[in-house]
């Protein structure tokens, strides 16, 4: 367990960066031997160009308000302050797995519930679910703005769980990996999947939530851990082979798939289900 502490406490970039490219790597290379869906007509790397632009602009993001997170992280162990703190006399497995469980209620889960539930934080979440062929690239295609709402979010958590920084980069690593994981457009087999969604977030529990429509799209908003939705009540399943990816809004190519527009859909009409005219087209009115 030492050895674990000693290494995230010091966990160089370069091995951040290693596992966020690595870790798309792999999962690009497994959906080429076991893909859920053969996606016709689609330029895979075309696709990834554009998910790896928004890829790039979240890292930029993290990297220029990390101090901020490190200055919490620092204050909390200070002034021995959140829940790692506060149950530091307990077996330090036990607090490792709960402060973990913890950090994804408040800076995965909870972020996205409200990414859905809230109207200006859906303009810029959209991007994320404007992908009509979703995979391992997809786990990173967040818009800047979002991008700012989920490092508070994790901010928040390091505050409140009171975690030491090996915890914030354990938390991060596991992040980006689970999340690559549950995108990739890949099938799990039927049994192994049940066993491993009631631990962790899984692929076929994932793309669940990417279906164009309500009100699949607003379930399985965990990332790491599956308990969440679970617990309130947000779980759901479905037929993956079924699955319409995107959403309802924009499902044109040239909105969800240049890179200019999917910047400015957050400043955009607003667009509803009820707002469809004769030709069963968007009116932006």
């Amino acid at each position: 367990m030492q050895t674990l502490i000693d290494y995230f406490s010091t966990m160089p970039s370069s091995h951040r960066s290693i596992l966020l490219v690595g870790g798309i790597m792999f999962f690009w290379v497994i959906e080429g031997f076991q893909p859920l869906f053969q996606f016709t007509g689609h330029n895979k790397w075309k696709h990834a160009l554009t998910n790896i632009f928004f890829t790039l602009t979240t890292a930029v993001i993290n990297l220029s308000l990390a101090f901020v997170m490190v200055k919490v992280s620092d204050w909390t162990l200070a002034h021995h302050f959140g829940y790692m703190q506060w149950m530091s006399d307990f077996p330090l497995p036990i607090v490792l797995i709960t402060g973990l469980a913890l950090m994804d209620l408040i800076s995965a889960y909870s972020i996205h519930y409200l990414n859905h539930k809230i109207k200006w934080f859906w303009l810029f979440h959209l991007i994320h679910h404007t992908d009509t062929h979703v995979d391992t690239t997809t786990a990173n295609r967040h818009h800047p703005g979002e991008s700012v709402l989920r490092l508070f979010a994790t901010i928040l958590g390091v505050l409140f769980i009171g975690a030491p920084i090996w915890m914030v980069f354990l938390y991060q690593s596991l992040s980006v990996m689970l999340s690559q994981f549950n995108h990739a457009n890949i099938v799990l087999p039927k049994k192994l999947d049940r066993v491993l969604s009631w631990v962790i977030v899984t692929p076929n529990m994932h793309h669940v939530h990417h279906h164009y429509q309500q009100p699949l799209t607003d379930t399985n908003y965990g990332n790491i851990f599956s308990i969440w939705d679970r617990v309130f009540g947000t779980y759901a399943e479905a037929d993956n082979s079924s699955l319409v990816y995107g959403v309802d809004t924009h499902m044109k190519p040239e909105e969800n798939s240049r890179i200019a527009n999917l910047l400015k859909i957050p400043f955009q009409a607003y667009r509803d289900n009820t707002r469809r005219n004769e030709n069963n087209e968007w009116d932006n009115a």
